[in-house]
């Protein structure tokens, strides 16, 4: 069976979990800590970084594009592509992977004026996926595609911040915000992050930071304002 070696709040890892979710390839998963590489981690990854994905042949490959293309090489893909097509995917999957690093940033700022010039630029690409999304349930049809993968990690957590801090990353690209909710209610997020996700996340991105003053400045819910009658509503490599 195939191993992959990860860091718990890595966007990059998650991206390759999604590829090996959306294939049904049984894997096994070991994490590690980024600020205490073990020995034996360092001697399989030529970068320190994380994903490593070891093969059935006890290969190490690293870089999270190249182990997404060996996964579509090995088993079936997704979906049959001509050589056009898949150079399409790649540049907008390119697209999102390129933005998990500056996403990070933008969610570690410490306060609004750094918040809101960091979310101008990743911005960005949010506003070339709104040009390009049509009436789709995800990104090329009613069917999660490699995109769409790389795609996650960059929504998924616009959602996780939105959800705790009422901050919406995704203001104003209601297209993106429709694809992003198609997503969770996929389940895939759920099935591509550990169980501990949300907890290592807050601890890390919402405290200590912008939105963190956000959420303190949140007003605390009454009981009766959450009843039934009322209206409810570190990164890697």
């Amino acid at each position: 069976m195939i191993k992959l070696i990860s860091f718990k709040n890595c966007p990059f890892v998650q991206r390759v979990m999604g590829a090996l979710e959306m294939k049904e390839v049984p894997y096994e998963i070991e994490y590690i800590e980024l600020n205490n590489k073990p020995q034996w981690f360092l001697d399989i990854s030529p970068n320190g970084q994380v994903p490593v994905l070891i093969t059935e042949n006890k290969t190490a490959l690293y870089e999270s594009d190249a182990i997404v293309e060996y996964l579509d090489d090995k088993y079936a893909p997704i979906e049959e592509l001509n050589p056009e097509e898949k150079a399409i995917n790649r540049a907008w999957s390119y697209q999102a992977s390129k933005h998990y690093m500056p996403q990070c940033s933008t969610m570690s700022s410490k306060d609004k004026e750094t918040y809101e010039t960091r979310l101008a630029n990743l911005a960005k690409s949010f506003a070339r996926a709104e040009k390009k999304l049509g009436e789709n349930t995800y990104f090329k049809g009613d069917y999660i595609s490699n995109v769409d993968i790389a795609w996650l990690p960059l929504l998924h957590r616009a959602y996780v911040i939105k959800e705790h801090s009422g901050i919406d990353m995704l203001e104003g690209f209601p297209k993106v915000q429709q694809w992003q909710q198609a997503l969770m209610e996929s389940g895939l997020p759920q099935r591509t992050v550990p169980s501990d996700f949300i907890e290592r996340f807050s601890s890390y991105y919402l405290t200590n930071n912008y939105f963190a003053s956000v959420i303190e400045k949140k007003p605390t819910c009454a009981p009766a304002c959450c009843s039934s009658e009322a209206n409810s509503d570190s990164c890697c490599c």
